[in-house]
Protein backbone atom coordinates (compact mmCIF):
# COMPACT_ATOMS: atom_id res chain seq x y z
CA UNK A 1 0.00 0.00 0.00
CA UNK A 2 1.38 3.53 -0.90
CA UNK A 3 1.85 5.92 1.73
CA UNK A 4 -0.82 8.27 -0.13
CA UNK A 5 -3.30 5.27 -0.03
CA UNK A 6 -2.75 4.91 3.60
CA UNK A 7 -3.11 8.62 4.07
CA UNK A 8 -6.83 8.81 1.85
CA UNK A 9 -8.20 5.08 3.79
CA UNK A 10 -7.32 7.30 7.41
CA UNK A 11 -8.64 10.66 6.64
CA UNK A 12 -11.90 9.58 4.72
CA UNK A 13 -12.79 7.65 7.57
CA UNK A 14 -12.27 10.88 9.98
CA UNK A 15 -14.15 12.73 7.84
CA UNK A 16 -16.74 11.03 7.23
CA UNK A 17 -17.81 10.64 10.77
CA UNK A 18 -17.35 14.57 11.31
CA UNK A 19 -20.79 15.32 11.69
CA UNK A 20 -20.22 19.04 11.83
CA UNK A 21 -18.14 18.98 8.05
CA UNK A 22 -20.87 16.57 6.81
CA UNK A 23 -23.49 19.46 7.99
CA UNK A 24 -21.96 22.33 6.40
CA UNK A 25 -20.92 20.38 3.16
CA UNK A 26 -24.56 19.44 2.89
CA UNK A 27 -25.45 22.76 3.26
CA UNK A 28 -23.75 24.39 0.94
CA UNK A 29 -23.85 21.88 -1.41
CA UNK A 30 -27.82 22.05 -0.87
CA UNK A 31 -27.42 25.74 -2.46
CA UNK A 32 -25.25 24.33 -5.40
CA UNK A 33 -28.03 21.37 -6.02
CA UNK A 34 -30.90 24.13 -6.31
CA UNK A 35 -28.84 26.87 -8.36
CA UNK A 36 -27.96 24.43 -10.99
CA UNK A 37 -31.23 22.83 -11.18
CA UNK A 38 -32.73 26.12 -11.82
CA UNK A 39 -29.64 26.54 -14.80
CA UNK A 40 -30.47 23.76 -16.25
CA UNK A 41 -34.19 24.22 -17.05
CA UNK A 42 -33.14 27.72 -18.69
CA UNK A 43 -31.71 24.91 -21.59
CA UNK A 44 -34.86 24.04 -24.27
CA UNK A 45 -32.55 21.48 -25.49
CA UNK A 46 -29.85 20.54 -22.59
CA UNK A 47 -28.38 17.50 -24.12
CA UNK A 48 -28.16 18.82 -27.44
CA UNK A 49 -25.79 21.59 -26.01
CA UNK A 50 -23.87 18.75 -24.30
CA UNK A 51 -23.60 16.96 -27.34
CA UNK A 52 -22.22 20.17 -29.67
CA UNK A 53 -19.86 21.02 -26.60
CA UNK A 54 -18.38 17.78 -26.14
CA UNK A 55 -17.92 17.82 -30.06
CA UNK A 56 -15.95 20.74 -29.79
CA UNK A 57 -13.77 19.57 -26.96
CA UNK A 58 -13.56 16.08 -28.91
CA UNK A 59 -11.81 18.09 -32.24
CA UNK A 60 -9.48 19.56 -29.89
CA UNK A 61 -8.34 16.91 -28.08
CA UNK A 62 -7.82 14.96 -31.38
CA UNK A 63 -6.35 18.10 -33.14
CA UNK A 64 -4.47 19.55 -29.86
CA UNK A 65 -0.65 20.06 -31.51
CA UNK A 66 -2.34 21.99 -34.52
CA UNK A 67 -4.42 24.27 -32.44
CA UNK A 68 -1.94 24.95 -29.63
CA UNK A 69 0.40 25.64 -32.70
CA UNK A 70 -2.29 27.92 -34.37
CA UNK A 71 -2.95 29.80 -30.74
CA UNK A 72 0.57 31.01 -30.60
CA UNK A 73 1.04 31.98 -33.48
CA UNK A 74 -1.64 34.12 -33.24
CA UNK A 75 -0.96 35.45 -29.62
CA UNK A 76 2.56 36.21 -30.60
CA UNK A 77 1.12 38.54 -33.54
CA UNK A 78 -0.68 40.29 -30.81
CA UNK A 79 2.26 40.77 -29.48
CA UNK A 80 2.34 38.14 -26.47
CA UNK A 81 5.23 35.95 -25.41
CA UNK A 82 4.17 32.18 -25.24
CA UNK A 83 6.00 30.04 -22.91
CA UNK A 84 5.98 26.14 -23.15
CA UNK A 85 6.43 24.72 -19.68
CA UNK A 86 7.23 20.93 -19.65
CA UNK A 87 6.38 20.60 -16.19
CA UNK A 88 5.58 22.63 -12.59
CA UNK A 89 9.45 23.32 -12.71
CA UNK A 90 10.10 25.36 -15.74
CA UNK A 91 6.82 26.85 -15.31
CA UNK A 92 8.01 28.14 -11.75
CA UNK A 93 11.54 29.20 -13.14
CA UNK A 94 10.02 31.30 -16.14
CA UNK A 95 7.36 33.24 -13.26
CA UNK A 96 10.70 33.82 -10.95
CA UNK A 97 12.62 34.90 -13.81
CA UNK A 98 9.59 37.77 -14.89
CA UNK A 99 9.67 38.51 -11.74
CA UNK A 100 13.17 38.88 -11.63
CA UNK A 101 13.34 40.91 -14.30
CA UNK A 102 10.95 43.08 -13.42
CA UNK A 103 12.25 43.76 -9.61
CA UNK A 104 8.64 43.06 -8.67
CA UNK A 105 7.95 42.76 -5.46
CA UNK A 106 3.85 41.86 -5.65
CA UNK A 107 1.69 39.71 -7.29
CA UNK A 108 -2.16 39.47 -7.39
CA UNK A 109 -3.50 36.57 -8.45
CA UNK A 110 -7.24 35.45 -9.82
CA UNK A 111 -8.34 32.27 -8.57
CA UNK A 112 -6.55 29.52 -11.25
CA UNK A 113 -6.23 26.11 -9.91
CA UNK A 114 -3.56 25.32 -12.76
CA UNK A 115 -1.47 27.89 -10.46
CA UNK A 116 -2.64 25.66 -7.84
CA UNK A 117 -1.61 23.00 -9.34
CA UNK A 118 2.71 24.22 -9.49
CA UNK A 119 2.05 25.48 -6.17
CA UNK A 120 2.94 29.03 -7.59
CA UNK A 121 2.29 31.12 -4.69
CA UNK A 122 4.81 28.94 -2.33
CA UNK A 123 7.69 29.19 -5.44
CA UNK A 124 6.75 33.15 -5.49
CA UNK A 125 7.01 33.68 -2.03
CA UNK A 126 10.35 31.61 -1.53
CA UNK A 127 12.02 34.28 -4.42
CA UNK A 128 11.03 37.71 -1.72
CA UNK A 129 7.53 38.17 -3.59
CA UNK A 130 4.28 38.60 -1.86
CA UNK A 131 1.48 36.67 -3.86
CA UNK A 132 -1.65 37.75 -2.58
CA UNK A 133 -5.07 35.86 -3.99
CA UNK A 134 -7.92 37.64 -4.72
CA UNK A 135 -10.92 35.26 -5.18
CA UNK A 136 -12.73 35.77 -1.81
CA UNK A 137 -12.70 32.35 -1.25
CA UNK A 138 -9.05 31.51 -2.32
CA UNK A 139 -8.17 34.68 0.14
CA UNK A 140 -9.84 32.95 2.62
CA UNK A 141 -7.97 29.71 2.53
CA UNK A 142 -4.49 31.04 1.83
CA UNK A 143 -5.13 33.49 4.79
CA UNK A 144 -6.46 30.11 6.81
CA UNK A 145 -3.22 28.42 5.60
CA UNK A 146 -5.10 26.11 3.23
CA UNK A 147 -5.40 24.67 0.20
CA UNK A 148 -8.61 25.45 -2.08
CA UNK A 149 -11.34 22.50 -1.04
CA UNK A 150 -13.25 22.73 -4.25
CA UNK A 151 -12.23 23.21 -7.98
CA UNK A 152 -14.90 25.95 -8.48
CA UNK A 153 -15.78 26.92 -4.39
CA UNK A 154 -12.32 26.99 -2.59
CA UNK A 155 -14.01 27.27 0.56
CA UNK A 156 -16.75 25.04 0.20
CA UNK A 157 -16.25 23.36 3.93
CA UNK A 158 -16.26 26.67 5.92
CA UNK A 159 -19.67 27.87 7.13
CA UNK A 160 -19.98 31.97 7.75
CA UNK A 161 -19.46 31.31 11.84
CA UNK A 162 -16.17 29.85 10.38
CA UNK A 163 -14.90 32.64 8.30
CA UNK A 164 -15.90 34.87 11.00
CA UNK A 165 -14.18 33.57 13.46
CA UNK A 166 -11.08 33.28 11.17
CA UNK A 167 -10.99 37.14 10.23
CA UNK A 168 -11.57 38.43 13.78
CA UNK A 169 -8.29 35.91 14.93
CA UNK A 170 -6.37 37.45 11.66
CA UNK A 171 -7.75 40.89 11.55
CA UNK A 172 -9.33 42.02 14.78
CA UNK A 173 -13.01 42.33 13.10
CA UNK A 174 -15.74 42.53 14.95
CA UNK A 175 -16.48 38.96 16.46
CA UNK A 176 -19.55 37.32 14.22
CA UNK A 177 -19.39 39.86 11.53
CA UNK A 178 -21.98 38.82 8.78
CA UNK A 179 -20.80 38.22 5.23
CA UNK A 180 -21.78 41.43 3.56
CA UNK A 181 -19.60 43.05 6.26
CA UNK A 182 -16.59 40.75 5.69
CA UNK A 183 -16.74 40.93 1.88
CA UNK A 184 -16.82 45.11 1.76
CA UNK A 185 -13.55 44.52 4.41
CA UNK A 186 -11.67 42.30 1.45
CA UNK A 187 -12.79 44.57 -1.20
CA UNK A 188 -10.95 47.50 0.51
CA UNK A 189 -8.09 46.12 1.30
CA UNK A 190 -7.65 44.10 -2.24
CA UNK A 191 -8.32 47.48 -4.03
CA UNK A 192 -5.11 48.69 -2.58
CA UNK A 193 -3.34 45.58 -3.42
CA UNK A 194 -4.60 45.91 -7.18
CA UNK A 195 -3.16 49.33 -7.41
CA UNK A 196 0.75 48.93 -6.06
CA UNK A 197 0.98 45.12 -7.79
CA UNK A 198 3.59 44.70 -9.66
CA UNK A 199 2.69 41.17 -11.52
CA UNK A 200 -0.65 39.84 -11.97
CA UNK A 201 -1.47 36.44 -12.66
CA UNK A 202 -4.78 34.44 -14.47
CA UNK A 203 -5.32 31.00 -15.37
CA UNK A 204 -7.26 30.70 -18.54
CA UNK A 205 -10.74 29.04 -19.09
CA UNK A 206 -10.47 28.82 -22.60
CA UNK A 207 -7.83 29.39 -24.86
CA UNK A 208 -8.80 30.68 -28.32
CA UNK A 209 -6.96 29.79 -31.13
CA UNK A 210 -8.06 31.71 -34.11
CA UNK A 211 -7.57 34.95 -32.06
CA UNK A 212 -4.17 34.29 -30.19
CA UNK A 213 -6.59 35.25 -26.98
CA UNK A 214 -7.32 33.61 -23.07
CA UNK A 215 -11.54 33.64 -21.98
CA UNK A 216 -11.99 34.30 -18.32
CA UNK A 217 -15.00 33.72 -16.80
CA UNK A 218 -16.12 35.04 -13.27
CA UNK A 219 -18.08 36.61 -10.62
CA UNK A 220 -16.35 38.60 -8.77
CA UNK A 221 -14.06 41.01 -11.08
CA UNK A 222 -11.11 39.94 -9.19
CA UNK A 223 -9.67 39.01 -12.67
CA UNK A 224 -10.44 41.81 -14.69
CA UNK A 225 -8.57 44.06 -12.15
CA UNK A 226 -5.61 41.60 -11.78
CA UNK A 227 -4.64 42.10 -15.29
CA UNK A 228 -5.41 45.80 -15.54
CA UNK A 229 -4.19 47.38 -13.31
CA UNK A 230 -0.21 45.55 -12.85
CA UNK A 231 2.13 46.24 -15.61
CA UNK A 232 2.83 42.32 -16.23
CA UNK A 233 0.12 40.14 -17.00
CA UNK A 234 1.26 36.27 -16.48
CA UNK A 235 -1.61 33.62 -18.06
CA UNK A 236 -0.52 30.17 -16.87
CA UNK A 237 -2.74 27.37 -18.63
CA UNK A 238 -2.80 23.69 -19.17
CA UNK A 239 -2.39 22.82 -22.87
CA UNK A 240 -5.76 21.11 -23.22
CA UNK A 241 -7.52 24.54 -22.28
CA UNK A 242 -8.05 25.40 -26.55
CA UNK A 243 -11.27 25.94 -28.22
CA UNK A 244 -10.86 26.45 -32.09
CA UNK A 245 -12.35 29.88 -32.43
CA UNK A 246 -14.10 32.90 -30.33
CA UNK A 247 -17.85 31.83 -31.14
CA UNK A 248 -17.21 28.45 -29.88
CA UNK A 249 -17.47 30.89 -26.48
CA UNK A 250 -21.66 31.40 -26.88
CA UNK A 251 -21.87 27.24 -25.87
CA UNK A 252 -18.85 27.07 -23.50
CA UNK A 253 -19.23 30.12 -21.05
CA UNK A 254 -23.23 29.41 -20.61
CA UNK A 255 -22.51 25.98 -19.84
CA UNK A 256 -19.59 26.32 -17.83
CA UNK A 257 -22.08 28.98 -15.72
CA UNK A 258 -24.82 27.15 -15.39
CA UNK A 259 -23.55 23.33 -14.37
CA UNK A 260 -20.89 25.36 -12.03
CA UNK A 261 -22.72 28.63 -10.23
CA UNK A 262 -26.53 27.84 -11.65
CA UNK A 263 -26.22 31.17 -13.77
CA UNK A 264 -27.32 31.69 -17.06
CA UNK A 265 -23.65 33.41 -17.25
CA UNK A 266 -21.32 34.30 -14.95
CA UNK A 267 -20.46 38.54 -14.11
CA UNK A 268 -17.64 39.21 -15.56
CA UNK A 269 -16.56 37.66 -18.87
CA UNK A 270 -13.35 39.07 -20.51
CA UNK A 271 -11.66 38.10 -23.43
CA UNK A 272 -7.82 39.69 -23.21
CA UNK A 273 -5.79 39.56 -26.62
CA UNK A 274 -2.76 40.65 -25.32
CA UNK A 275 -0.36 43.37 -24.26
CA UNK A 276 -1.97 47.10 -24.11
CA UNK A 277 -1.64 48.58 -27.83
CA UNK A 278 -0.22 51.86 -28.69
CA UNK A 279 -3.87 53.82 -28.82
CA UNK A 280 -4.85 52.25 -26.20
CA UNK A 281 -5.11 53.68 -21.92
CA UNK A 282 -5.34 50.78 -19.84
CA UNK A 283 -4.01 46.96 -19.98
CA UNK A 284 -0.58 45.38 -19.21
CA UNK A 285 2.68 46.87 -20.91
CA UNK A 286 3.64 43.23 -21.02
CA UNK A 287 1.73 39.65 -21.47
CA UNK A 288 3.22 36.49 -21.13
CA UNK A 289 1.07 32.93 -21.75
CA UNK A 290 2.57 29.56 -19.92
CA UNK A 291 1.28 26.87 -21.56
CA UNK A 292 1.92 24.37 -18.98
CA UNK A 293 2.12 20.02 -19.97
CA UNK A 294 2.84 19.02 -16.80
CA UNK A 295 1.77 15.01 -18.02
CA UNK A 296 -1.16 15.83 -19.98
CA UNK A 297 0.90 14.34 -22.99
CA UNK A 298 1.09 11.52 -20.51
CA UNK A 299 -2.52 11.47 -20.38
CA UNK A 300 -2.79 12.40 -24.24
CA UNK A 301 -1.40 9.31 -25.08
CA UNK A 302 -3.75 6.88 -22.99
CA UNK A 303 -5.90 5.22 -25.54
CA UNK A 304 -8.99 5.00 -22.99
CA UNK A 305 -8.28 7.99 -20.81
CA UNK A 306 -7.50 10.39 -22.65
CA UNK A 307 -10.84 11.85 -22.98
CA UNK A 308 -10.47 13.52 -19.31
CA UNK A 309 -8.89 16.08 -21.41
CA UNK A 310 -11.99 17.51 -22.48
CA UNK A 311 -12.62 18.85 -19.02
CA UNK A 312 -13.40 22.31 -18.46
CA UNK A 313 -13.53 22.40 -14.78
CA UNK A 314 -17.16 23.12 -13.96
CA UNK A 315 -17.02 21.26 -11.04
CA UNK A 316 -20.42 19.47 -11.40
CA UNK A 317 -18.88 15.76 -11.28
CA UNK A 318 -17.57 16.43 -7.92
CA UNK A 319 -21.16 17.68 -6.35
CA UNK A 320 -23.24 14.87 -8.02
CA UNK A 321 -20.36 12.20 -6.47
CA UNK A 322 -21.32 10.44 -3.69
CA UNK A 323 -18.14 9.56 -2.60
CA UNK A 324 -16.68 13.39 -2.62
CA UNK A 325 -19.94 14.50 -0.38
CA UNK A 326 -19.00 12.28 2.12
CA UNK A 327 -15.49 12.52 2.36
CA UNK A 328 -14.55 16.19 1.13
CA UNK A 329 -11.77 17.54 -0.90
CA UNK A 330 -8.87 17.78 1.02
CA UNK A 331 -8.66 13.42 1.54
CA UNK A 332 -7.69 13.30 -2.23
CA UNK A 333 -4.58 15.31 -1.36
CA UNK A 334 -4.40 16.56 -4.62
CA UNK A 335 -5.23 19.72 -6.78
CA UNK A 336 -8.15 18.16 -8.64
CA UNK A 337 -10.34 15.67 -6.76
CA UNK A 338 -13.50 14.25 -6.90
CA UNK A 339 -14.18 11.84 -10.03
CA UNK A 340 -12.40 14.12 -12.50
CA UNK A 341 -9.44 14.31 -10.04
CA UNK A 342 -9.41 10.86 -9.41
CA UNK A 343 -8.69 9.82 -12.72
CA UNK A 344 -6.13 12.60 -14.08
CA UNK A 345 -4.14 12.49 -10.66
CA UNK A 346 -2.82 9.37 -11.27
CA UNK A 347 -1.03 10.71 -14.78
CA UNK A 348 -0.29 13.86 -13.06
CA UNK A 349 1.33 12.26 -9.86
CA UNK A 350 2.33 8.72 -10.49
CA UNK A 351 0.18 6.27 -10.89
CA UNK A 352 1.83 3.56 -8.57
CA UNK A 353 1.12 6.59 -5.64
CA UNK A 354 -2.35 7.74 -6.24
CA UNK A 355 -4.09 4.93 -8.64
CA UNK A 356 -5.97 4.26 -5.09
CA UNK A 357 -8.32 7.10 -6.13
CA UNK A 358 -9.93 5.55 -8.56
CA UNK A 359 -11.52 2.58 -6.20
CA UNK A 360 -13.18 5.47 -4.28
CA UNK A 361 -16.03 5.39 -6.76
CA UNK A 362 -19.32 3.42 -6.44
CA UNK A 363 -19.40 3.50 -10.21
CA UNK A 364 -23.20 5.30 -9.90
CA UNK A 365 -22.48 6.89 -13.31
CA UNK A 366 -23.87 10.46 -12.00
CA UNK A 367 -20.47 11.92 -12.59
CA UNK A 368 -20.60 10.64 -16.16
CA UNK A 369 -24.37 12.05 -16.12
CA UNK A 370 -23.50 15.57 -15.43
CA UNK A 371 -20.76 16.24 -16.99
CA UNK A 372 -21.06 19.09 -19.63
CA UNK A 373 -19.06 17.78 -22.32
CA UNK A 374 -20.12 13.89 -21.96
CA UNK A 375 -16.91 12.60 -21.16
CA UNK A 376 -17.78 8.76 -19.45
CA UNK A 377 -16.30 9.62 -16.29
CA UNK A 378 -17.17 6.18 -14.93
CA UNK A 379 -16.01 3.94 -17.33
CA UNK A 380 -12.19 6.29 -17.28
CA UNK A 381 -12.04 5.28 -13.11
CA UNK A 382 -12.90 2.03 -14.30
CA UNK A 383 -10.06 2.18 -16.80
CA UNK A 384 -7.48 3.07 -14.41
CA UNK A 385 -8.41 0.00 -11.93
CA UNK A 386 -7.44 -2.00 -15.02
CA UNK A 387 -4.50 -0.51 -15.66
CA UNK A 388 -3.53 -0.85 -11.91
CA UNK A 389 -3.69 -4.33 -12.08
CA UNK A 390 -1.97 -4.75 -15.66
CA UNK A 391 0.89 -2.04 -13.86
CA UNK A 392 1.23 -4.75 -11.01
CA UNK A 393 0.21 -1.84 -8.63
CA UNK A 394 -2.30 -3.81 -6.65
CA UNK A 395 -1.14 -6.12 -3.61
CA UNK A 396 -0.33 -9.27 -4.08
CA UNK A 397 -2.99 -10.49 -1.23
CA UNK A 398 -5.96 -8.94 -3.15
CA UNK A 399 -4.58 -10.37 -6.48
CA UNK A 400 -4.40 -13.62 -5.20
CA UNK A 401 -7.73 -13.17 -3.61
CA UNK A 402 -9.12 -12.11 -6.32
CA UNK A 403 -8.16 -15.36 -8.72
CA UNK A 404 -9.58 -17.35 -5.60
CA UNK A 405 -12.86 -15.65 -5.84
CA UNK A 406 -12.77 -15.95 -9.68
CA UNK A 407 -12.07 -19.37 -9.35
CA UNK A 408 -14.70 -20.13 -6.73
CA UNK A 409 -17.89 -18.35 -8.56
CA UNK A 410 -16.78 -19.73 -12.29
CA UNK A 411 -19.34 -22.69 -11.06
CA UNK A 412 -21.82 -23.46 -8.63
CA UNK A 413 -20.24 -27.07 -7.53
CA UNK A 414 -16.93 -25.18 -6.37
CA UNK A 415 -19.14 -23.07 -3.98
CA UNK A 416 -20.40 -26.00 -2.75
CA UNK A 417 -17.07 -28.05 -2.31
CA UNK A 418 -17.02 -26.70 1.67
CA UNK A 419 -20.24 -26.00 3.55
CA UNK A 420 -21.39 -22.78 5.38
CA UNK A 421 -18.82 -23.27 8.65
CA UNK A 422 -15.93 -23.50 6.81
CA UNK A 423 -16.60 -20.54 4.44
CA UNK A 424 -16.79 -18.69 7.97
CA UNK A 425 -13.63 -19.87 8.64
CA UNK A 426 -12.23 -18.64 5.68
CA UNK A 427 -13.87 -15.22 6.04
CA UNK A 428 -12.48 -14.66 9.16
CA UNK A 429 -8.84 -15.15 8.50
CA UNK A 430 -9.21 -11.44 7.27
CA UNK A 431 -11.21 -9.92 9.95
CA UNK A 432 -10.63 -5.80 8.16
CA UNK A 433 -11.42 -6.67 4.82
CA UNK A 434 -14.84 -5.23 5.26
CA UNK A 435 -13.35 -2.27 7.47
CA UNK A 436 -14.20 -1.88 11.01
CA UNK A 437 -17.55 -0.61 9.86
CA UNK A 438 -18.77 -3.50 8.51
CA UNK A 439 -19.05 -7.20 8.51
CA UNK A 440 -19.40 -10.20 6.68
CA UNK A 441 -22.04 -11.81 6.42
CA UNK A 442 -22.68 -15.56 8.20
CA UNK A 443 -23.20 -18.50 6.18
CA UNK A 444 -25.83 -20.71 6.71
CA UNK A 445 -24.33 -24.63 7.05
CA UNK A 446 -26.03 -25.31 3.61
CA UNK A 447 -25.80 -23.11 0.70
CA UNK A 448 -29.47 -22.35 -0.79
CA UNK A 449 -29.22 -24.81 -3.75
CA UNK A 450 -27.94 -27.82 -1.44
CA UNK A 451 -31.15 -26.96 0.45
CA UNK A 452 -33.18 -26.70 -2.48
CA UNK A 453 -32.02 -30.38 -4.00
CA UNK A 454 -32.36 -31.58 -0.34
CA UNK A 455 -35.75 -30.46 -0.17
CA UNK A 456 -36.59 -32.17 -3.73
Amino acid sequence: MSKEKGHFIKDSENIAFDKRHRATIKFNMSKYDAAVDRGKKRYSNLDLAKERASYIKSKVINNLADYLIEFEKNSQANGTEVIWAEDANEAILSVQQILKDNEAKLLVKSKSMTTEEIDLNEHVEAVGVESLETDLGEYIVQIAGEKPYHIVTPAMHKSKEDIADLFHEKFDTPEKSTPEYLTGFVRGLLRNKFTKADIGVTGANFLIADKGAIALTENEGNAMMTFSFPKIHIVIAGIEKVVPSMTDLGLMWPLLAAHGTGQQITVYNSIVSGPRRQEEQDGPEKMYVILLDNKRTELYQQDDQFEALKCIRCGACLNACPIYRNVGGYTYDATYSGPIGSIITPFLKGFSEYNHLSSACSVCGKCTEVCPVKIPLHNMLLYNRRDAVKNGDSPLSWNIGMKAFEYAFMKRKRLDLVNGTTKNKLGNLNKDAMGDKKSLPTFARESFSQQWKNKR
